[in-house]
């Protein structure tokens, strides 16, 4: 984890649907911005071997793709979009991702494996590569979609956070109002779980809108490269799978050296580029030495903010920050070590970022956004127009049906190309539509609207392709509509009453979920959909935020997540109880106790992985909550419940490395004298178990979920009225 890095956050949670959902715009680390900033229009780069080679001389090894990165995660000035009713609205947060071209088809686990076996060489004493060009592994590494890499990149910040908490002052410590805005934690574990996109059959999100064709002023033959390398993205080595469209728009880039050529002959080169290949050309002009931190007018290149997991744990494995002893001794080497480290970051010259940063921005402005637009409105009037009318639904139950004197026999019987009918365009064999395909292009439509931000036309076309799909039995496929039209409906922001969520929302996600998880095995996809749904509800605030703490608990329930991910979600479920506000100064309605609760079962994760600053919070906050409801001497009305606050403090005093015997011991007479005061028993069994043990062995270690909670609350029969 980078030293002094820090992940604050500010998620409202107390406004009513439509304010709390137009002031999370305002912040960029609320959820629902994460969610616009994570489904972007990605940008595939083809470059030539010269041109990666000046990007390389200036400190930029991955080449020309690694020089733009971090530049299009925040695309300078406003950006404009146009919906599909003609309506404007300008954007000051819109980005695009620059990758590699067939990025997001390699196994980042083995890129992985594949790096930490070359760092190891290289420690003993190999020479590397030379400086050559990644490998194939390092697009790899980009790629998301691995649940075990973001818990072991969690991990290791939740470590070194550990290990640094011991160290600092109570002043330094955060004052627990991040609860119900989210740990930093949770938001890095959202972040990297929505960071490099694979590439999928079922959604178009990292399918390449555009391809960046660039070519250097050192180049001998430059035309003809470019025919080159359109060719080879097209028919050659590069060509994406065919479930990819091809149909995407190529732009054109010469970049001039500053430094080592003319620029007389490379603005004759660009004007005839212009000529050959049409207005979508830019030239760029780049100096080609290396710019370091003491020159004048240096400026430290942006940090990408959204990579993989594997790329994180890679970086962190290379800067040796993986597998260090813990405590103060690694800490002491960590700050003896800090002044022979280089910052891996690299320098820019000012008029180079100025350069790069006009030239994204004329990219997206003048061809990206316009692109997109036509298309939208192309696909929009020539394929889903007509599905909407009494044809296309005639259409539609043609397909399911095969023919009206058609059996299910016949209609489920697999046609040519192992698709599932004769009127089904589904490759059931293969598991995916061609590209040109209607349902292909719909769902593109959808994909194209929801990165546009025109989430109403996203949800009608994903309504229309949750039936199609179905029919056809393309369960990816249906698993992907239910889960996109189901976000697309809470990000319009409507007033949605409890019947209507019942009705639609809820069904799309217990739809989706079962789906990735029982007939695609896929539970990156599903917790994907269930976290995306728990933020969105729990930003509508009332009866919603319910709503969003039974799906956080149906992820406990499923085991999606591991350790780390099971005590953040756990604290999560903590948070949207404490969202939901009572009415009068009774407060009736709220979910104090509940809220309490799963803080305390959070607190109790947490201890289970020797987490005590993360424990201390959520103990912290289950106090809080509480607080209006205790009695004197800050007591607790509910024996069983303030026993295992007092248990859990007591574990956290004696189980922190900095606490003394002495402490411990004063912490457990404590406890005994106030477990004395709960009941007449002189011998009550004790919440944590034997000596030596786990803290809290003897209790469940399933996650306790609002259903199980009413089964015991209705066995028990005493009514406690607890919310």
């Amino acid at each position: 984890m980078a030293r002094g890095s820090s992940l604050a956050v500010s998620i409202s949670g107390s406004h009513k649907p439509s304010q709390a959902l137009s002031a999370s715009l305002e912040n960029p680390e609320d959820p629902r911005n994460l969610i616009l900033r994570a489904f972007v229009p990605h940008i595939a780069v083809q470059v030539s071997a010269d041109t990666d080679e000046v990007s390389r001389q200036k400190g930029f090894q991955g080449g020309f793709r690694e020089l733009l990165r971090p530049f299009g995660e925040l695309v300078q000035g406003k950006v404009t979009v146009r919906d599909s009713i003609g309506a404007s609205r300008s954007w000051e947060d819109f980005a695009v991702r620059f990758v590699g071209l067939g990025e997001g088809l390699g196994d980042p686990v083995a890129a992985l494996r594949e790096v930490t076996h070359a760092d190891g060489k290289r420690s003993n004493g190999s020479a590397g590569d030379g400086g050559k060009p990644r490998s194939s592994g390092a697009g790899a590494l980009r790629t998301g979609g691995q649940l075990g890499q973001v818990e072991a990149l969690v991990e290791q910040h939740l470590n070194y956070s550990e290990m640094m908490s011991n160290h600092l002052a109570a002043s330094d410590t955060d004052d627990g109002s991040q609860t119900t805005a989210g740990s930093p934690f949770y938001q890095l574990y959202l972040r990297r779980l929505l960071s490099g996109l694979p590439l999928s059959p079922h959604e178009t999100f990292a399918h390449p809108v555009m391809c960046i064709i660039a070519i250097s002023s050192r180049n001998a033959s430059p035309i003809e490269t470019l025919r080159h390398l359109y060719e080879e993205s097209s028919r050659g080595e590069k060509r994406l799978p065919v479930w990819v469209s091809g149909e995407y728009l190529r732009y054109y880039v010469l970049v001039h050296d500053e430094e080592h050529d003319d620029i007389a002959k490379s603005t004759a080169l660009f004007e005839a580029m212009k000529r050959h290949f049409g207005l979508h050309c830019h030239l760029l002009r780049l100096r080609s030495s290396r710019c370091v931190p003491s020159d004048d007018d240096s400026m430290r290149v942006p940090k990408c903010e959204w990579i993989s997991a594997a790329e994180e744990l890679a970086e962190m494995q290379k800067q040796g920050r993986i597998g260090q002893p813990s405590g103060v001794d690694a800490l002491t080497e960590a700050a003896d070590d800090s002044d022979e480290l280089e910052d891996p970051t690299p320098y820019l010259v000012e008029s180079d970022v100025t350069a790069i940063r006009t030239f994204v921005r004329q990219m997206v402005t003048q061809s990206v956004v316009p692109f997109m637009e036509r298309c939208v409105m192309t696909w929009n009037e020539q394929v889903a127009s007509r599905r909407r009318g009494i044809s296309g639904r005639f259409m539609s139950l043609s397909k399911r049906w095969t023919s009206f004197g058609g059996t299910s026999r016949s209609s489920s019987a697999s046609g040519p190309g192992g698709s599932n009918g004769p009127n089904s365009s589904f490759d059931a064999e293969q598991g995916f539509y061609r590209h040109e395909s209607p349902e292909a292009t719909m769902r593109k439509l959808a994909d194209y609207a929801f990165m546009m931000r025109d989430w109403k036309l996203a949800q009608e076309t994903y309504e229309m392709l949750r039936a199609d799909f179905g029919g056809d039995k393309a369960w990816w496929h249906q698993a992907g509509a239910n889960e996109m039209a189901a976000i697309s409906t809470l990000l319009v922001g409507q007033p949605m009453a409890a019947k209507t969520r019942a009705e639609t929302i809820e069904q799309m996600l217990d739809t989706a979920s079962y789906s990735y998880l029982t007939r695609c095995s896929a539970p990156y996809n599903a917790l994907r959909c269930l976290a995306l749904a728990v933020e969105l509800l729990r930003l509508r605030g009332g009866s919603a935020a319910d709503d969003a703490a039974r799906w956080g608990a149906r992820i406990l329930e499923l085991k999606m997540v591991g350790r780390a991910g099971d005590a953040l979600f756990t604290d999560r479920v903590a948070a949207c109880y404490a969202v939901r506000k009572g009415v009068g100064s009774g407060e009736w309605g709220a979910r104090r106790r509940k809220s309490s609760l799963w803080n305390m079962l959070a607190a109790d994760a947490w201890l289970r992985q020797g987490k005590y600053s993360q424990a201390e919070r959520a103990l912290d906050a289950a106090c809080r909550e509480h607080g209006g409801l205790a009695q004197a001497e800050g007591r607790l009305p509910f024996r069983a419940m303030q026993a295992f606050l007092d248990e859990l403090r007591h574990a956290l005093q004696a189980g922190r490395p900095s606490a003394t015997a002495d402490e411990a011991d004063e912490a457990a007479t404590l406890v005994e004298e106030q477990s004395e005061k709960l009941g007449e028993r002189s011998h009550r069994k004790s919440l944590i178990g034997a000596v030596g043990a786990a803290p809290f062995g003897g209790l469940d270690n399933g996650p306790l979920s609002p259903a199980r909670m009413g089964q015991e609350e209705s066995g028990a029969g005493k009514d406690d009225d607890f919310q």
